[in-house]
């Protein structure tokens, strides 16, 4: 139901999914949270003073790029270009790094949208598969060290991992830097979710010369339709990509500006959200333990998703996705993280308000019962 052979059909379902403001919304590990009245304040004062009649800087306003700098808490030598969306930035890293021939390494499970774009530039993506307790649900610096060779250009380490929510020790990034490092390849950092884990590490802070780190406003604040990230490296690659930069004109300045003020006010609402997506977790994983051959991989989760794993049910991830979307509930199918395991799990999120989530603990558990 993701990716249809037809573009309109896949459109038009996702319009009505859209549109249906009674439709709880847990396929996209997008936040729906009260947004903090900051943040609404900053876009209203930028709309009444109709700041977004002129374009912005084409990387982005300079209060922004330093704001995100800071957040991370990286030095000056690392430069940031704003961008809509990490989504765009994943296009343009992967445009301006990857030739043909060139291959990729990254997981299955994994964000299959940085592999799609990989493989527009020529490039071979070698998804490793990581489905299995023995490895923990996440790819290990072994299996790395075994995959690599002369061809390949990139590690895509997306952390914390979607779908799965697993994180990686500063011990097994500094590993996978050391690999890179080692390989002269670059590294894609892709950090969507790392305000949801309480501990961490960036590969920058190993390998800042080969590193790239993807940034996203989607999922802390709840900023996903705004479009709004980022990519950061050293300033000579940023120069490398921005021949690649397929906006001259700059981010949205309404974006911009709810940006800067979600970072200047992130640690008054911040702990807030972490602690309800928390609570949300317990009550899916009490919902799950009650149904015969479903389970949890991975708990608990260090973003705001995971995945369920339905193997034992007899029932098929698409089949589940369906009858969930017939109760009102909006999940993804395996098929849109993975290859290999198409009817082996289906992916929630749970950044939504706590009744929904309740609701969904009622309804979840009815589609096996049959």
């Amino acid at each position: 139901m993701i990716y249809m052979s037809d573009f309109n059909s896949e459109n038009q379902l996702f319009q009505k999914i859209y549109d249906n403001d009674s439709m709880v919304w847990m396929g996209q590990n997008t936040t729906h949270f009260p947004t903090p009245e900051a943040i609404k304040q900053a876009m209203v004062t930028a709309i009444n003073k109709e700041e977004y009649h002129k374009y912005a800087p084409p990387c982005g306003f300079e209060e922004l790029r330093t704001l995100i700098r800071q957040d991370l808490s990286l030095s000056a030598d690392h430069n940031v270009h704003v961008t809509e969306g990490g989504t765009e930035s994943l296009y343009q890293v992967t445009r301006s790094l990857l030739h043909p021939g060139d291959v990729m390494i990254s997981t299955d499970p994994g964000y299959y949208v940085i592999h799609r774009f990989a493989e527009l530039c020529g490039a071979q993506v070698l998804d490793l598969p990581i489905y299995s307790a023995d490895n923990a649900y996440k790819l290990t610096p072994n299996m790395v060290n075994e995959a690599i060779n002369e061809r390949t250009n990139m590690l895509a380490l997306v952390d914390p991992l979607n779908p799965l929510g697993t994180t990686y020790s500063a011990e097994e990034v500094k590993a996978f830097c050391e690999i890179a490092q080692d390989a002269g390849i670059y590294l894609l950092n892709d950090i969507t979710y790392h305000d949801l884990t309480p501990h961490h590490t960036l590969a920058a802070n190993f390998y800042p010369e080969g590193t790239v780190t993807i940034y996203s406003f989607s999922k802390n604040c709840g900023l996903a339709g705004l479009r709004l990230g980022a990519h950061i490296a050293t300033s000579e690659l940023i120069q490398e990509m921005a021949r690649y930069k397929i906006n001259d004109l700059g981010s949205s300045v309404v974006s911009q500006v709810a940006g800067i003020a979600a970072l200047k006010t992130k640690h008054e609402w911040l702990p807030e959200v972490i602690q309800a997506i928390k609570a949300n977790q317990i009550i899916i994983k009490d919902a799950v333990a009650k149904i015969n051959g479903v389970f949890l991989p991975v708990y608990p989760s260090n973003a705001n998703m995971f995945v369920i794993d339905i193997s034992g049910s007899g029932k098929t991830s698409e089949g589940v996705v369906g009858e969930m979307l017939k109760r009102g509930f909006f999940i993804r199918a395996a098929s849109y993280t993975t290859r290999r395991y198409v009817d082996r799990y289906v992916r929630t999120s749970f950044a939504v308000p706590k009744p929904q989530v309740e609701q969904f603990a009622i309804e979840f558990p009815k589609v096996f019962e049959s």
